[in-house]
């Protein structure tokens, strides 16, 4: 089995021009992310990885259904407010699962950063920070609570390499993580900027 990250699309591997972010590439990419999941090897990210499904299904739907106007998602999310524009307040809109996609992949992104920045630090450790940064304001009680369960299950740092590295050195992996996350997070910047500038939604 080859290593993780040469099984999934990259982020770094999403076409951005001077239009947008491409919509098809980005979702594909975020299939992989999905897939990242499974590698913790526990139930206990089921509530997360499932609401994650959900929000990429519902852009999908939506880019399926208005490919020609939403093939960068940029134009994706102008296009759906301007036909709906009910949409801008709606959680179960194109545009808001978009929000919350970008601000799942901005909290993966300084996690693996954290990995990469402190060679000891346990993946909990590591999350924990990131969602407190993140994502913690943005999530009820109940939520935060089914998180940090969540954070004590994750696996040892050790194991995390050995799943992603299929007999890869460790080397290899991080200069493979770090492409990943290097694209990832350009377009965390772009987006929430756009988001946040056109009144479309908070990252």
């Amino acid at each position: 089995m080859p290593p993780y990250f040469e099984t999934i699309k990259s982020f770094a591997d999403v076409p951005i021009t001077s239009d947008g972010i491409d919509t098809k590439s980005f979702l594909e990419a975020l299939d992989g992310l999905v897939m990242m999941f499974d590698l913790f090897a526990s139930r206990a990210f089921s509530y997360l990885q499932a609401d994650i499904i959900k929000n990429i299904d519902v852009v999908r739907n939506w880019y399926q259904s208005h490919e020609s106007s939403s093939r960068k998602l940029e134009t994706l999310v102008e296009d759906e407010v301007s036909s709906d524009p009910t949409s801008i307040k709606r959680k179960d809109s194109a545009r808001a699962c978009l929000v919350r996609l970008i601000r799942g992949l901005s909290l993966l992104c300084k996690a693996l950063q954290h990995m990469q920045e402190d060679k000891s630090a346990e993946l909990r450790v590591c999350f924990r920070k990131s969602y407190d940064s993140v994502m913690k304001d943005h999530h009820s009680f109940i939520t935060r609570s089914l998180v940090h369960i969540a954070l004590f299950a994750m696996p040892r740092r050790q194991y995390f390499y050995e799943v992603i590295a299929q007999g890869s050195s460790e080397e290899k992996i991080d200069t493979e993580m770090a492409h990943w996350v290097d694209g990832a997070s350009i377009i965390v910047e772009r987006m929430t900027k756009f988001l946040a500038d056109g009144g479309f939604g908070e990252v």
